[in-house]
């Protein structure tokens, strides 16, 4: 993002926050948009987004609490900076990128929600446990070390929840060494489910008091168990 952006972002975010003084659920969404996923993933991938988005539009707590942002890779892209849902407007996405740079694009996302804490922080917003969900049909084309290590402090200090979902061909033992919770593999192309079951759980979160132990819904309909 250039500067001259990230400055208008800045004061949309003071704008937003002192016309909503909400507590905030972030939501940082990491997709994979390498070749692999071209045809019928990335449609249903895009399709899924927008159905993310109408969901919360429906519900009047979470369109003022839930923010998310969207960073593909490759190549490594910030397509949404955190908005809440009226505001999100994630054009189609291309499959064309011809690596998988996972570990740039894991710790891009964490630089990103580090940001958002802080900003919450100093404008006195009250926040909960942001989520980081990595959605992927492959295996890294670059090193992941680094990211699986930031992973892990990240989740023992309770900065975030990490979810790593797989998709086809994804390296399921990969993914699992870099997350904490058990990764999730996609049944066939239900992107559609996946996100309803996503947009449930923020709708559970925003209505919860921050620092809540909160029953999700179940991950049915759209995992392999």
């Amino acid at each position: 993002m250039s500067s001259s952006a990230a400055s208008n972002q800045e004061s949309f975010d003071q704008v937003s926050f002192a016309d909503n003084p909400e507590p905030r659920c972030a939501c940082l969404l990491l997709v994979d948009t390498s070749i692999s996923m071209e045809g019928l993933k990335i449609a249903q991938l895009n399709a899924g987004l927008q159905t993310f988005r109408d969901e919360l539009m429906s519900d009047d707590l979470a369109v003022k609490r839930v923010e998310t942002a969207v960073v593909r890779f490759s190549p490594v892209e910030i397509v949404q900076p955190f908005t809440h849902p009226a505001q999100m407007n994630v054009a189609p996405l291309p499959a064309d990128g011809s690596g998988t740079p996972m570990g740039k694009a894991i710790q891009t996302g964490i630089g990103l929600l580090q940001e958002r804490r802080e900003l919450y922080k100093q404008l006195g917003i009250p926040y909960y446990r942001p989520w980081l969900i990595l959605l992927t049909d492959g295996e890294p084309t670059d090193d992941v070390r680094r990211a699986a290590a930031a992973i892990r402090a990240g989740e023992e200090k309770k900065q975030f929840a990490f979810f790593a979902i797989g998709v086809d061909t994804a390296d399921m033992d990969l993914l699992a060494r870099i997350s904490v919770r058990e990764p999730l593999r996609l049944k066939g192309h239900r992107f559609r489910e996946f996100f309803l079951w996503l947009s449930n759980s923020m709708k559970t979160v925003s209505r919860s008091v921050p620092g809540d132990r909160l029953a999700l819904p179940p991950p049915s309909g759209w995992a392999e168990l």
